[in-house]
């Protein structure tokens, strides 16, 4: 019965998680049709994604010093969390559009999404020890499918915008609902508080300083990848396409690039907790790389081989996220592993704040086939640094 309750849970709590994320990449997913209504600079551009991850470090670093998800039932925060993000979405349908207040609601829905993603990760893996690989993965991969989603209802809903943006509201909304029904695992706990001291280990053990560069070097390239797929991928096909066809296209190629990787995620946590974290991660940042070494080389070239680059790159991206974090939460002492993962996450999104504002500025100057080229420095430095951990047995 206790099995049974376990994986109603999870699948409800994934479904939700999904949906409830949705909103990372709405403005992202329609920027293309929305720059045809008004003028938006690709610094503004960039300004409406990048806010997101700077409101996500601000708001996980305050549930992680106020444990408000440890004082209060996680799935309410989780729910009014989802709730409210939903509203402040819609913030973009308000004209002028791409304002300082559009941005502004950007950046209220990164840091409402705080209570989403790390609180929902509570929730999964209160449901295991032994799995906890497999748990996180899954986890993982409902929150990677539901970034994808916006691209999707883009596709689908061709140049009416404005339909993507109320329909990724609705999807964020029934996801804080469905929390509600997600039972608590039995090794459900109160996470250690966020203590400063801390910050020297991740230094101090070459363990955690290791899989800390890795996990950077991972998130280099990660929302770099997610934010501008679209961009890149239709820039490559216009010297092929019209326009219209390959913005069609390209949108398409981002929902099918970062879900693919969702499911990814799952088949990555079931074989961490076989084969080892550090291997999965390593093999991931490795094909990872390759796959945008020749997105560049390829960038222009035969439709056909720019569109399963892409999906190619996307299902290898994340899959070694959760690891990281695993590997981090397995070489920490039990009273400071809180405190390290908070301090591990808000270190990864700081890094796409810049990453995210940057690229569409750096494919303007230099072009998409060198910035893609770029991608590739994360994972191959994570690589060099993950390596010893390799050798060590998992714990």
């Amino acid at each position: 019965m206790r099995t049974a309750s376990k994986w109603l849970s999870l699948t409800v709590l994934v479904i939700a998680e999904a949906v409830g994320m949705n909103l990372w990449f709405t403005s992202a997913a329609v920027l293309p049709d929305m720059a045809r209504e008004t003028t938006l600079s690709a610094d503004r551009q960039a300004l409406l994604s990048s806010a997101v991850q700077a409101g996500f470090v601000l708001g996980a670093l305050g549930l992680a010093i106020t444990g408000l998800a440890d004082r209060f039932d996680p799935r309410r925060v989780f729910c009014l969390s989802a709730l409210a993000a939903a509203a402040i979405n819609l913030v973009l349908l308000l004209p002028p559009l791409g304002s300082d207040l559009a941005v502004a609601g950007r950046f209220l829905t990164g840091a409402l999404l705080a209570g989403v993603y790390p609180v929902g990760m509570k929730l999964a893996v209160g449901w295991g020890l032994k799995d906890r690989g497999l748990l996180v993965g899954l986890l993982v991969g409902g929150l990677t499918l539901g970034k994808s989603l916006p691209y999707l209802s883009a596709y689908l809903g061709g140049a009416d915008w404005r339909l993507a943006i109320l329909t990724a509201s609705l999807l964020a909304a029934l996801g804080g609902l469905l929390v509600l029904a997600v039972g608590l695992g039995p090794h459900h706990a109160t996470a250690p508080r966020f203590r400063p001291a801390a910050i020297s280990l991740a230094w101090r053990d070459s363990r955690i300083r290791r899989a800390y560069i890795g996990y950077l070097g991972h998130m280099w390239e990660l929302y770099a990848l997610w934010a501008w797929v679209a961009a890149a991928a239709g820039a490559s096909y216009m010297s092929r396409l019209d326009v219209v066809a390959a913005e069609s296209l390209a949108k398409l190629t981002a929902f099918l690039a970062i879900a693919l990787g969702g499911f990814a995620c799952v088949l990555a946590g079931r074989l961490a907790d076989r084969l080892g974290k550090a291997e999965v991660a390593m093999t991931a940042l490795a094909v990872s790389a390759g796959a945008a070494l020749l997105s560049a080389l390829a960038f222009g070239g035969p439709i056909w081989l720019n569109f399963l680059l892409f999906l190619v790159w996307g299902l290898a991206v994340i899959p070694d996220s959760a690891q990281f974090s695993a590997l981090v939460a397995d070489f920490a002492p039990p009273h400071l592993a809180g405190s390290l993962l908070a301090f591990q996450t808000a270190l990864g999104f700081g890094l796409t704040i810049v990453t995210v504002q940057v690229t569409p500025l750096l494919a303007s100057a230099v072009g998409w086939p060198v910035t893609l080229a770029l991608m590739a420095l994360g994972p191959i430095i994570g690589l060099v640094a993950m390596r010893p951990l390799c050798s060590r047995p998992n714990p």
